[in-house]
């Protein structure tokens, strides 16, 4: 079996380490005359509030130090809060911040704040990250992690570049879910049955997901055009990307890192229910293994729901005392297109624990009694 496994794998590497050594394109700005750099907050010059068209709004004279950028070793000076714009922020010294930098019509420089520089925290939670799981995990935490980097790679080598050129983003997002699955789980569960269980539930799941996916964006009559980040596409990109293609794409790879966990889960149960067993029947241990297998599902659905309810606190929070019905709300697009997108995915995970399951049982009935007892 594992004879078998390292050749199927092995034309998957071959693709991973084209990709792996194939430059990452990324998209440039198309303004000229405009510039990114970094600069620390060395003074605050002036600072209060102001009133702006009736508002009232926080106003500061900012000296900064470049560090970075075409402007590197010079000082600038910068108003923040000369316009009242609603997510005005105050800053302090020490700061660091992001800034466009370029000349307008006139030839004048102006300065623009974007955000502030947030890598030396990322930086800082990855490292606890790290630690925490290799700590706890030892060699399968070391090698979970490099499935997560490749895929990374992934996304950002193949899926993101393939769907800007123009690809359909259901294929792209099949073939990278034919690339990622085996590798990461492989690195993350090693060479067994386990794993392979794992690996074929996934891919039957991820099939069943897609093809709900697809009926209901249909049948909701759900454009993809829902969300700011879709007309800032249809912008950029006019009209190469499919953006009910996106949404499908989305689905399928936001329910293939649950699946990971549950198959696996499920194939886990199973293997220690035959090994604590003396001549176990199929039917036994599909029962034991799924009365588990429903509390994770109950467990799961709760998850998804908070999940979801978290990630769109702030777009719930407008509908309280909204004098709208119920019925009217879910109706509207960027809504009805958080609820397909749950509902199918929780259907594909929820299937995959059954799949799973038999699968897990058959295998692992099989191979105990080809195993000579001690």
């Amino acid at each position: 079996m594992n004879k078998f496994l390292s050749f199927l794998i092995f034309p998957i590497l071959f693709l991973t380490c084209f990709l792996f050594f194939t430059p990452i394109s990324l998209a440039q700005s198309s303004t000229e005359g405009e510039n990114i750099i970094e600069a620390k907050v060395i003074e605050i010059l002036e600072e209060g509030e102001r009133e702006t068209l009736g508002t009232k709004h926080i106003y500061q004279e900012l000296k900064l130090d470049v560090y970075k950028g075409d402007l590197k070793g010079e000082q600038i000076t910068i108003i923040n809060g000369d316009l009242p714009f609603a997510n005005l922020q105050k800053y302090k010294i020490n700061d660091r911040l992001i800034i466009n930098h370029g000349t307008d019509f006139e030839g004048n420089q102006f300065f623009q704040i974007i955000d502030y520089v947030r890598r030396d925290s990322l930086l800082l939670l990855f490292i606890i990250f790290m630690a925490v799981t290799l700590f706890i995990t030892r060699w399968y935490g070391f090698t979970s992690i490099l499935g997560m980097f490749f895929s990374f790679f992934v996304i950002f080598k193949l899926i993101l570049p393939q769907i800007i050129a123009g690809t359909n983003p259901i294929l792209i997002s099949i073939l990278a879910s034919v690339i990622i699955i085996p590798i990461t789980f492989y690195l993350s569960h090693g060479f067994n049955v386990k794993t392979n269980v794992a690996i074929i539930s996934t891919i039957v799941s991820l099939v069943v997901t897609g093809i709900l996916a697809y009926i209901f964006i249909e049948i909701g009559k759900l454009t993809g055009f829902s969300s700011e980040e879709a007309a800032i596409l249809k912008t950029n990109f006019e009209n190469t990307i499919s953006m009910k293609g996106l949404i499908l794409s989305g689905i399928i790879l936001a329910s293939l890192g649950a699946l990971d966990d549950i198959t696996v889960a499920q194939a886990s149960i199973v293997t220690e229910l035959v090994d604590a067993h003396n001549n176990p029947k199929f039917i036994d241990i599909y029962k034991h293994a799924m009365s588990v297998g429903r509390d994770h599902i109950s467990s799961m659905v709760n998850t998804l729901i908070l999940v979801y309810t978290g990630a769109s606190l702030p777009l719930l929070l407008l509908f309280v005392n909204n004098p709208h019905p119920f019925t009217e709300i879910i109706n509207y697009e960027f809504i009805a297109e958080e609820i397909i997108r749950t509902l199918v995915a929780s259907i594909g995970l929820i299937l995959s624990v059954p799949l799973s399951t038999v699968l897990a049982t058959f295998l692992f009935l099989k191979k105990a009694k080809h195993t000579p007892s001690s």
